[in-house]
């Protein structure tokens, strides 16, 4: 499988955008967010920008073992649990879920069980503020887990960091999140410069295509994935012949429909969420407008197949973890046992469907539990954060069922807090299903 880190340079002639007016577009968007990687200020337009929220007082008398009990471990979780990314926070605490209940079935972590506590922040960084705040203080988590998005990652970091409390698995590919200077963050997956350089590879190289758009969603996350997608034509000599953008937590994309139209573009690289993704989709194809569209995997896949019914065929996503329902594969054979279990017992869980389906984002999810548990399960009885994060951190390779992690130095590509770089492609079929690729060429059933 491609692991999204390749830099062919194939010859490719500028696409035919003004460069004018793009360069116009872009100066606009960094004077809203000053830094490529989306660590920048929270933009409220594409020009103008909103102070950051005030950050809530952090205890100074937590311990290095708060949230750790004789007979638990308690974790907690701020992620959208209602509005239009619900989707993906209901799935990355399903899949934790999963991995804590099956360790859990088994006897617990060292005698432990595992507890996860979750609160819903509606993908807004002031509820992602609070809720940390809450989970650290009133709660005494042991550790912060499944966090879903970049804007409400950022502003819930720093909160985090201020108590020392582990900040695992963000369901997010941002690049601040990997900067050396963070002690306490632990990334599971691959980086969205990683995907969109992934895709920016498959559609020139597999499909030949030089005409390349990038709608992107207008905060920090958007941005993230805008930059990563910029910097990969740039690689190739090109540059996004359109520019759109929407604000987030709405489907308010008709006017970034009509600016991507405007540039006749191959392919458009999508950076958003499933609501407003599906939207564009479906008014694109209901207009004419039909390009290659391929998307990250934040959008949520289940989420948009769903949305997008019979007009999703061909819409490709990059995902980065392995394909949820190739039980061939030993981590996905594993997280599909636990989510039967935890569906037959879905009536000692809150909001927990008895008969779960497989995705993308409950299978992240699952592997972020079992990172977790693989670094309580080497501390033994003795749990610490410090402990904890020096386990994991500190490990060359993490091998959960055959999915491999690499923390520390040894020969990944990425920062030390990052355990993956594999980004896959996949496509929606005909009947709603995604499919695996090996290359955009390889369209047959």
């Amino acid at each position: 499988m491609p692991d999204g880190t390749r830099m062919r340079l194939p010859s490719r002639r500028r696409a035919g955008a003004s460069a004018a007016a793009l360069a116009i577009a872009a100066a606009a968007l960094l004077g809203a967010c000053s830094d490529p990687d989306g660590s920048g200020s929270d933009g409220s337009g594409p020009t103008g920008t909103v102070a950051a929220p005030a950050r809530p007082t952090v205890p100074d008398n937590l311990s290095d073992e708060t949230g750790v009990y004789a007979d638990r471990v308690v974790f907690g979780q701020s992620a959208a649990l209602s509005g239009p990314a619900a989707e993906l926070g209901v799935g990355m605490r399903l899949g934790i879920l999963a991995a804590f209940e099956e360790a859990n079935t088994a006897g617990g972590v060292n005698g432990r069980r595992l507890e996860l506590r979750s609160l819903d922040d509606r993908y807004e960084p002031e509820d992602a503020i609070a809720n940390t705040a809450s989970l650290i203080d009133s709660q005494e988590v042991f550790a912060l887990i499944g966090a879903v998005g970049t804007p409400t990652s950022r502003s819930a970091t720093p909160v985090a960091a201020a108590a020392g409390i582990p900040y695992v698995a963000p369901f997010t590919g941002a690049g601040f999140l990997r900067n050396d200077d963070w002690a306490n963050i632990v990334n599971l997956r691959a980086s969205y410069a990683q995907e969109t350089e992934e895709m920016v590879e498959r559609l020139t190289v597999d499909l030949g295509i030089e005409r390349i758009a990038v709608l992107f969603q207008d905060d920090s996350f958007g941005r993230a994935g805008y930059f990563g997608a910029l910097a990969a034509l740039e690689r190739r000599s090109m540059e996004p012949v359109a520019i759109g953008f929407y604000p987030r937590n709405t489907t308010a994309i008709k006017t970034a429909l009509l600016d991507l139209r405007a540039g006749d573009p191959e392919a458009v690289i999508v950076v958003g969420a499933y609501e407003p993704v599906g939207t564009l989709i479906s008014w694109s194809r209901n207009t004419g407008f039909d390009p290659v569209f391929i998307t990250l995997s934040f959008v949520g896949a289940n989420a948009l197949a769903n949305q997008l019914g019979a007009v999703g065929e061909g819409v490709l996503v990059t995902q980065v973890v392995p394909f949820p329902f190739d039980d061939s594969t030993p981590v996905v054979a594993s997280y599909q046992a636990a989510l039967d279990h935890l569906g037959s017992r879905h009536a000692d869980f809150d909001q927990v469907d008895p008969d779960p389906v497989p995705g993308f984002v409950s299978l992240e999810g699952y592997i972020a539990g079992r990172l977790a548990i693989a670094g309580l399960e080497q501390c033994g009885g003795s749990v610490t954060r410090q402990c904890f994060l020096n386990v994991i951190l500190g490990a060359d390779e993490l091998d959960i069922d055959g999915f491999v992690l690499s923390f520390g130095d040894g020969d990944s590509v990425t920062e030390d807090n990052q355990g993956s770089d594999a980004v896959f492609v996949t496509q929606i079929d005909a009947d709603g299903a995604y499919r695996a690729l090996d290359t955009l060429t390889s369209t047959e059933p």
